[in-house]
């Protein structure tokens, strides 16, 4: 199981550069669903259905189902791939996000040189077991994403309502 495991996550890392780096935003949808799901398979793996169920579920089936909507609603043309492009040529735009991935391998480095590469257990865990640690001991953590995740669905709503109301105003 340890190759599927490395498998997956091999497809997450490549699938979630092809996000960041696409200029075609359909395209780079498609690519963080393929990460998403690549994601689902690696909780799958260490034995935590329950989460890759949700992974599976909430993230790559109803937000990205979202995401797609809001970009067919908006109806991003050619220039917003050309302005893109000319954006992404930049070095200072790639600072920040090659920073914080330089600072993933770094972690995941640790990681391996801390523990042997075989101590997943491999355990099933319940959700009971799930609930009791996301509404326990990190209770403030699930009420902040879930404040950021209604901060985005009324973003999501003020821009779709923008996008209607000019698209009243051309016909």
């Amino acid at each position: 199981m340890n190759i599927v495991f490395y498998i997956s996550a091999a497809i997450a890392v490549v699938m979630t550069v092809l996000t960041v780096s696409r200029t075609n935003v359909v395209h780079a949808l498609l690519s963080f669903i393929v990460s998403l799901l690549a994601t689902g398979v690696m909780f799958y793996v260490l034995g935590a259905t329950f989460v890759a169920a949700l992974v599976v579920i909430i993230n790559a089936g109803a937000i990205m189902v979202l995401f797609v909507f809001v970009v067919m609603m908006l109806n991003v043309g050619p220039q917003a791939a050309k302005r893109e492009r000319v954006r992404l040529k930049y070095y200072y735009v790639w600072l920040v996000p090659g920073l914080l991935s330089l600072l993933l391998l770094a972690e995941l480095i640790y990681s391996f040189a801390r523990s042997s590469l075989g101590t997943a257990s491999g355990r099933l865990v319940e959700p009971k077991l799930v609930g009791m640690a996301l509404f326990g001991p990190y209770l403030l953590g699930v009420e902040l994403a879930s404040m950021l995740l209604l901060a985005g669905l009324l973003g999501a709503y003020h821009l779709g309502q923008g996008a209607m109301r000019s698209m009243r105003r051309s016909s």
